[in-house]
């Protein structure tokens, strides 16, 4: 026997030992999950090869799919036509529809049915897939519509139906049995805020504490950041409704009142009140600012001859205000008019208070408060409070404010300079209107620029105007989101701002 030790292995053959003694040293369940993985791979790839054919031969494949965008590019009218969600009722029953909204929610129910829900501003149906060749619904049909993102655009093509039993989930007490279903534009899978979430309320958050359940609490500035998201839910979709009749009453009642509605510019020369805060800016190499409100213009419009004027448009407030009420943008009504004796008019039953009686109710309640200084948002909450104890209401008058806390335009009460004959109209503690008769002498509207620390030849073309004759005016401004947040006892205006700009807000 040779005693010379035995050749050493080959490279290759040491690799093939090493990869060998790996496997062995594997564990038994590593194994075994990764069998699990290829038998997994390998019955996907199965169904997918079996689903093909099926699609291919499918006889309903007309009656559903993704449209593409040429196929929805404005080219011509086809001449349907299309039903609006929110009109679907009992009279309605067995009639073929076609309608088109999001896709709130989807819920399969076996291969051969599944519900969508689809949503339309603030109405939502219920849509029922069966699969049945006398309907011309095929299973596939059946599970391309369960495979929606929420969100997602639907067309729905159907015949309406009555349910056996009430629905609990949709504004509409019908279903669309559907024949047609096509999608036009497909959500993201994953939202950045769950539609569900941000629409709760408050009372579902309470029930839910009380049932031991948390629920997600979608916040403020998530709300904001995906506005577009959040603008769906109905409490959106009502507060902005109700916006607009505000507006839109407010346009009715100046309209049947002979006033005229007018515009004025947003980007002027220099500040058009003399104050700091404003927004400036170089338009074509001059100073300029974005306004702070309408009010000389209106008060220009009146020497013009308009005798009553309105508007309602923008205005900037450049204050660093990171209130619950304070926006750096807003939509202003406002109104200025002729006057011939006395520069308001208000119901008997509306309560008037004097400003010095409103100071004396709060000094009385142990606020401390400068007798000729303004009301800050505090005292102003106080006062409201002590109002509805006092006099059983939300809305009050307060007038004749001193003339230190108003702007240099507002007229002097006649019988004590130091006041104004100006005004404030309160809801629940917070103003929503400010109003009074403004100067329209000259010599004391530049004299009193002048005492508020005005130079006066940035507002010259202003104070001259008033040099060509003007009438005796006033007129009021109010604040369209303020006003709706406190008539819908909301706790913050950018509830009521469509996108709201606040100083940490520039976007969306």
């Amino acid at each position: 026997m040779s005693s010379e030790p035995p050749p050493a292995p080959s490279a290759a053959a040491a690799e093939e030992l090493a990869a060998g003694l790996s496997a062995a040293t594997l564990s038994k369940k590593q194994q075994k999950k990764d069998a699990r993985k290829a038998e997994k791979a390998e019955k996907a790839t199965q169904r997918q090869q079996q689903q093909q054919p099926a699609d291919a031969e499918d006889p309903f494949a007309a009656n559903y799919g993704d449209v593409p965008v040429e196929e929805i590019q404005s080219k011509a009218i086809s001449g349907r036509s299309w039903s609006q969600i929110g009109d679907l009722d009992d009279s309605a029953a067995g009639r073929s529809v076609l309608i088109r909204g999001a896709a709130q929610a989807i819920r399969p129910v076996s291969k051969k049915m599944a519900f969508v829900v689809l949503r339309q501003s603030m109405s939502t149906v219920q849509c029922v897939l069966v699969a049945s060749a006398d309907a011309g619904v095929s299973t596939q049909m059946v599970r391309f519509a369960t495979a929606f993102s929420k969100e997602s655009i639907v067309d729905v093509e159907g015949v309406v139906s009555l349910p056996k039993e009430p629905l609990k989930a949709t504004t509409q007490q019908v279903e669309i049995q559907v024949r047609k279903i096509y999608c036009i534009n497909r959500a993201i899978p994953t939202l950045p805020i769950n539609l569900e979430d941000a629409a709760r309320s408050e009372a579902d958050f309470e029930k839910a504490e009380l049932a031991g359940e948390k629920l997600v609490r979608v916040g403020q500035d998530t709300r904001l950041n995906y506005r577009a998201i959040d603008l769906r839910t109905p409490s959106n979709q009502a507060v902005f409704r109700i916006q607009c009749q505000v507006e839109n009453k407010f346009r009715e009642f100046l309209l049947s009142k002979d006033f005229v509605g007018i515009h004025t510019p947003k980007l002027i020369s220099g500040s058009s009140e003399g104050g700091a805060a404003v927004f400036k800016l170089l338009y074509n190499g001059q100073p300029a600012c974005l306004a702070q409100s309408p009010q000389l213009y209106k008060q220009m419009a009146i020497c013009g001859g308009f005798e009553r004027v309105f508007e309602v448009g923008p205005v900037f407030r450049a204050e660093n205000s990171n209130t619950h009420r304070h926006l750096c943008e807003f939509v202003g009504l406002d109104a200025e008019m002729e006057i011939k004796e006395h520069y308001f008019e208000y119901l008997d039953k509306t309560l008037k208070l004097p400003y010095e009686e409103g100071v004396q109710m709060l000094k009385e309640a142990g606020t401390e408060i400068e007798p000729m200084g303004d009301l800050n948002t505090e005292a102003e909450k106080k006062l409201g409070r002590l109002v509805r104890e006092k006099y059983n209401t939300d809305f009050f008058i307060l007038y004749r404010y001193p003339l230190a806390v108003r702007p240099f335009y507002t007229m002097p009460c006649y019988d004590n300079p130091a006041y104004t004959n100006s005004f404030d109209v309160f809801i629940r503690g917070e103003e929503i209107i400010s109003g009074a008769q403004r100067i329209h002498t000259p010599e004391l509207l530049a004299k009193r620029a002048t005492e508020c620390g005005i130079d006066v030849s940035t507002i010259s073309a202003y104070i001259e105007s008033f040099s060509y004759g003007a009438p005796p005016h006033g007129g009021f401004g109010v604040g369209l989101e303020r006003v709706v947040m406190l008539f819908c006892a909301l706790n913050n205006i950018r509830k009521t701002s469509m996108f709201p700009r606040d100083p940490q807000r520039l976007v969306p």
